[in-house]
């Protein structure tokens, strides 16, 4: 694993690199729920399972949780930062954004401009808990592959699957994805496999 602390113009964030056994057949990289981490069970699982298939894993921590604060920053500083860092890694492999909630919606926000071939999406808040007329299915993007893993007791809603958006449901399972890790893996790791972006 390398660590790396990137300049952006948010301030220092740092990103966790690790590269599979042989050539990586893609890039993979995750962003944090907003007061959590990099290492969350289900950013674990899905970083587990993607190296040992030839996935290159980068772990983004935003800058605002660099610093020590739990409240994220402003949805434009978010992207902004994410932009910058990506940028700053991507090395001409095929490249994959995603993240667990929060981070999940910068991928989502942010993958156009950053020429990403797909977006995963873990726990995506599709809308404040108890207030499913805020929803915010538009940030979904419709023109990329992009894989949703939702719990089905999770208090944020599921996303309802769509033209290129895929949704898998995990039984149980709360916004923290802490039910049935090892599904939620293999569902990943199917949808990758599928797409060519993992072996």
């Amino acid at each position: 694993m390398r660590s790396l602390t990137i300049e952006t113009p948010r301030g220092p964030a740092e990103v966790e690199i690790t590269d599979p056994a042989g050539p990586p057949v893609s890039m993979l990289v995750l962003g944090h729920g907003a007061g959590g981490g990099v290492h969350a069970p289900d950013l674990t699982r899905v970083h587990d399972v993607a190296v040992a298939a030839g996935v290159r894993v980068a772990l983004v921590t935003q800058p605002y949780r660099v610093a020590g604060r739990r409240a994220p920053a402003p949805a434009g500083q978010l992207d902004e930062a994410w932009t910058h860092c990506v940028r700053e890694i991507a090395d001409g492999l095929p490249l994959v954004v995603g993240g667990r909630s929060s981070g999940a919606r910068v991928a989502c926000r942010t993958a156009g401009d950053l020429g990403a071939a797909g977006v995963l999406c873990l726990a995506f808040p599709l809308h404040p808990p108890g207030k499913p007329e805020r929803s915010r299915a538009d940030e979904l993007p419709e023109d990329l592959p992009t894989l949703v893993v939702n719990g089905d007791c999770d208090p944020f809603g599921v996303p309802v699957a769509s033209g290129l958006i895929e949704v898998t449901v995990r039984p149980g399972a709360t916004h923290d994805l802490r039910k049935g890790l090892p599904g939620t893996g293999e569902a990943v790791l199917r949808w990758l496999t599928g797409k060519g972006w993992a072996r």
